[in-house]
């Protein structure tokens, strides 16, 4: 979970170079509206293509579960919405799942899983 913080907080602040080093080189996003990619170098292009300077991350608390992945890493899985920074609206929520592998102190995302992307509904709007 302290990862999610980092990887998103580095998103939040289009650090990309930070952000970037939480990839595989090789990693796989599956984005239900956006389509698929297969490198880390396209992931920083998209996000600094549609996410910097328009949208941050938000957790949705009490949705982020980890489970451990013997000899691997682990899976992330939770909800996250997305907040407009021109206006500060947050109008969208998405479900997402990420495989992350560890070695020694060193965790990369191997493959991502972003979907359920929709609308929110009033009680997913407060910021927590």
């Amino acid at each position: 979970m302290a990862l999610d913080e980092k990887v998103f907080a580095a998103y939040n602040r289009c650090d990309l170079a930070s952000f970037g080093s939480y990839f595989s080189p090789t990693v796989e996003f599956y984005h239900d509206t956006g389509g698929a990619t297969f490198d880390r170098a396209t992931v920083i292009a998209n996000t600094r293509k549609y996410i910097c300077g328009k949208v941050h991350r938000e957790p949705i608390l009490g949705t982020l579960k980890v489970y451990p992945i013997n000899g691997f890493g682990a899976i992330e899985e939770g909800e996250h919405r997305f907040c407009q920074i021109a206006t500060g609206r947050c109008e969208g929520v998405a479900k997402f799942l990420i495989i992350w592998k560890g070695s020694g102190d060193t965790w990369q995302i191997t493959r991502v899983l972003s979907y359920g992307h929709r609308a929110m509904t009033d009680d997913l709007k407060a910021p927590h």
